[in-house]
């Protein structure tokens, strides 16, 4: 089954680009809202590094979602698109004096930090101020994630978070400073996770993480849980919405939260991944010595996640119902890892045809270069056609 576009209204325009189906989107929000709904103290941010197409990010404020940005930039575009201050959250390993000053100014909700030398800075520029930043400790749990090896984020030898054994340090390091104030502690252990076992891994690892600090009589506000939740690249028609129920019930079975805590999450690629698709016109078709080539006109500079991670993206052929032929499909970019799919099944592929690269929502528009000086492409929601 294919999914559903404005083929013919695709035709005169410039390829490639982002087409994103807000549909798809708004259901995608319903449900999360639907599955949260009975948590007053459970609040959901939407990780920008995804897809901070302003278009998009605008439906997402539309549904009461907070933000998690990880750069002054994304703080900006958040701002820019009406999420107010309260509602977001500042993570990354590396943030820089302008964007933490840009925090503070801004007074966001919480800054997520990695690190003593970090705390300090953020002492230090918040004292310059006469604020006090309000931080969360983000920990880094060793919980292993069943994802790539190169998105997993929560194990001891990733560079990400402060290590649990450090966490009744560095929590007496901050109390000593006129600036911070400790408000809650922040995990993430990686993206495309589709095995709830490893989302309960890490509600054990929190949940022995808080009895430790209660023997220290030491309560926080708010626990961070990040996201990490995964889409079906597979089968982006039939399986549009990832499994909110199976996540958020796991949280709900298995955290064991204070009195007063309020949850966070952190999504990303869960909420845009399925609403977006590449749309990309067939330069040629290559009869290879051993293969045929369907040569497109995006390259990894439009997609990078199959050359960086070999990843998968289901393809479709939008232009043609005739009988299926094999192809790999590949772009115009001059290094051999510009492929986006190999000896794959699409209905016959003809010169000037349009292809469909699902589930590109996330991690796709946002990772555009501009390498060989390429135009980056441009991104249009439904409502555009």
């Amino acid at each position: 089954m294919k999914g559903t576009f404005p083929t013919d209204k695709f035709e005169g325009m410039e390829t490639p680009f982002y087409y994103y189906d807000t549909n798809v989107l708004r259901e995608t929000l319903k449900s999360i809202k639907q599955e949260t709904a009975r948590h007053d103290n459970w609040f959901v941010h939407y990780a920008v590094k995804a897809n901070a197409n302003p278009k998009v990010l605008s439906i997402i404020r539309e549904a009461g979602l907070g933000v998690d940005c990880v750069s002054g930039g994304e703080i900006e575009a958040s701002v820019n698109a009406g999420f107010p201050a309260r509602k977001i959250v500042f993570a990354g390993v590396g943030k820089s004096d302008w964007e933490i000053n840009l925090g503070l100014e801004k007074n966001i909700f919480c800054f997520n930090v990695e690190s003593i030398p970090e705390l300090e800075v953020i002492d230090h520029l918040a004292a310059a101020k006469n604020k006090v930043a309000r931080v969360a400790f983000r920990l880094n749990p060793n919980v292993g994630a069943h994802t790539h090896a190169n998105i997993t984020t929560g194990l001891a030898e990733n560079k990400f978070g402060i290590s649990m054994h450090d966490m009744l340090t560095v929590i007496e390091r901050a109390s000593q400073m006129a600036h911070v104030q400790v408000v809650g502690l922040h995990f993430h252990i990686g993206s495309q996770i589709l095995d709830m076992g490893d989302f309960e891994a890490l509600c054990n690892r929190i949940n022995n993480l808080q009895d430790e600090l209660d023997r220290h009589r030491i309560r926080l506000e708010h626990i961070n849980v990040g996201g990490g939740l995964g889409v079906d690249y597979m089968h982006p028609n039939r399986v549009s919405i990832p499994d909110f129920k199976a996540y958020f019930n796991t949280y709900a079975k298995k955290l064991k939260l204070r009195q007063g805590q309020t949850l966070h999450f952190e999504l990303g690629r869960a909420i845009v991944a399925q609403c977006g698709s590449l749309i990309t016109r067939t330069l040629y078709v290559k009869e290879g010595a051993f293969k045929k080539f369907a040569i497109v006109d995006a390259g990894f500079t439009d997609l990078i996640r199959p050359a960086l991670y070999q990843a998968y993206h289901k393809i479709e052929n939008i232009s043609s119902e005739e009988p299926a032929d094999t192809y790999d499909v590949v772009g115009p970019i001059c290094e051999s890892t510009d492929v986006f799919a190999k000896q794959i099944d699409l209905n016959r592929v003809r010169r000037g045809h349009l292809l469909a690269i699902r589930s590109a929502g996330a991690y796709g528009e946002i990772m555009a270069s501009q390498y060989n000086c390429r135009r980056l492409p441009k991104g249009y929601t439904a409502e555009e056609f």
